[in-house]
């Protein structure tokens, strides 16, 4: 099923519509857009283009449960853009998957594969199941049907799937391994973020965590501030948060909060993170009882006084409501859209430093990228060069986006989306539209 992209500019894009108190991702992305493509100057006919998915796909996925019975659920896939290359993103399973969500992100996918030069269009996938109420054979097959129902979108050339929220590298290979089936042939760049067995890229696991401290310290540069001189705030302690935590520990910031589920844990001379992650790892994944800190809440650990913040957890964290009370000099968003598009002005009047998500995590689809040329090249590179790739390109992308804020006199965020909007725009012009 598709729809026009006229009309989906028309009913989405056209008007910002009323302030929430509580912005969705794809409202604070849209508001973000408009503005980058008033300072570009973008024709009315463009901005359609650039705010519309080039496809929707919506697709039913029956599956034989275990008892015998037959359960239907439905899929997405949406490409947003491939102007620069084939179209990559994430696959999600959860049971309040919708299609205007995975359009969101989608869109969003563009623009973070434009900021850090990774030659991918943007796209997001997804499966409206509740994948903890399946068994392990329930969620195979509904793979491997979701997989073969999109056997014409997918392709190494077309558009390269990679996990998201409640999907791995399992599920990434039986996706590899159906499309390699129906190819005939063994098409291990068809997906990114595959066990390192079936060609996945050492690095890829710590990459986005790796991304948000290379920006981080860039930013630290910038202001002036020793990585050793600093103290840093961690919302959020998954693969993202502990991996950032760690690694800021070892350039010798003092980390002196973090939290997960079981709420915050403060200590004012700085966390051993080592020790903490050691902790987690033998405590079913959780800080809960950890006994060398104090308690606070999520939201106490969002208003502490530190130089560096990074929310790594869920979105909407920092909005209009707490944005005055945040005391960070930066604010690195490892999340998506932990930031709300209301609370972007609240921040940059009190002079704090957004390292937007669209570069601070686009670490993960840097290496999945790195992925992707190892697997067309069939060359695998150590996970030493891996890093100091990754670490090249960020800092690259940086650096590209600080000169855009200089020159515009706007934020890093702006200065992100109008980088990413002009490159697309530019490529775009260059190729023509065919008829």
């Amino acid at each position: 099923m598709s729809s026009t992209k006229e009309q989906y500019a028309t009913t989405y894009y056209k008007e910002p519509g009323p302030k929430l108190d509580k912005e969705s991702p794809f409202e604070s992305m849209m508001e973000r857009f408009r503005f980058a493509a008033e300072i570009l100057n973008l024709d009315e006919g463009m901005f359609q283009y650039l705010a519309s998915p080039v496809k929707q796909v919506i697709v039913s996925i029956p599956v034989v449960m275990d008892d015998g019975r037959i359960e239907v659920f439905e899929g997405y896939r949406v490409i947003h853009d491939n102007v620069l290359g084939p179209s990559k993103g994430g696959i999600r399973y959860a049971p309040d998957v919708n299609l205007d969500e995975v359009k969101a992100l989608a869109s969003w996918m563009t623009w973070k594969c434009a900021v850090v030069n990774v030659p991918f269009g943007g796209a997001k996938g997804g499966v409206r199941v509740d994948p903890k109420k399946l068994s392990y054979s329930e969620l195979e097959r509904l793979t491997r049907r979701y997989t073969a129902n999109l056997l014409e979108v997918f392709g190494p050339d077309r558009d390269i799937p990679a996990p998201d929220m409640n999907t791995n590298e399992q599920i990434m290979a039986w996706i590899m391994d159906t499309y390699s089936m129906n190819s005939l042939r063994t098409e291990t760049a068809v997906v990114t973020g595959k066990p390192i067995i079936l060609g996945g890229s050492q690095g890829r696991k710590e990459a986005t965590g790796r991304g948000v401290v290379t920006v981080t310290l860039a930013a630290l540069s910038k202001l002036g501030i020793m990585p050793n001189r600093a103290n840093v705030a961690v919302q959020g302690f998954g693969n993202v948060g502990s991996v950032s935590a760690e690694l800021m520990y070892e350039q010798g910031a003092k980390v002196v909060a973090v939290s997960d589920i079981s709420g915050g844990y403060f200590n004012k001379k700085g966390l051993d993170i080592p020790e903490m992650i050691s902790y987690m790892r033998n405590n079913s994944n959780t800080l809960e009882g950890y006994a060398d800190a104090e308690k606070l809440t999520n939201e106490e650990l969002l208003e502490i006084d530190c130089d560096v913040l990074i929310p790594a957890a869920k979105e909407d964290q920092i909005s209009r409501h707490n944005a005055e009370n945040i005391k960070a000099k930066i604010i690195s968003e490892g999340a998506n859209g932990p930031v709300t598009a209301n609370a972007d002005a609240i921040l940059e009047k009190n002079g704090i430093m957004v390292i937007p998500d669209i570069l601070a995590n686009a670490g993960g689809v840097t290496v999945s990228y790195f992925e992707w040329v190892q697997d067309r090249q069939g060359y695998f590179w150590t996970e030493e060069r891996v890093n100091r790739r990754l670490n090249r390109m960020m800092r690259t992308a940086f650096d590209n986006l600080y000169k855009v804020s200089e020159e515009y006199n706007i934020t890093l965020r702006q200065a992100a989306y109008v980088y990413a909007i002009n490159k697309v725009a530019a490529t775009l012009k260059m190729r023509g539209i065919y008829a």
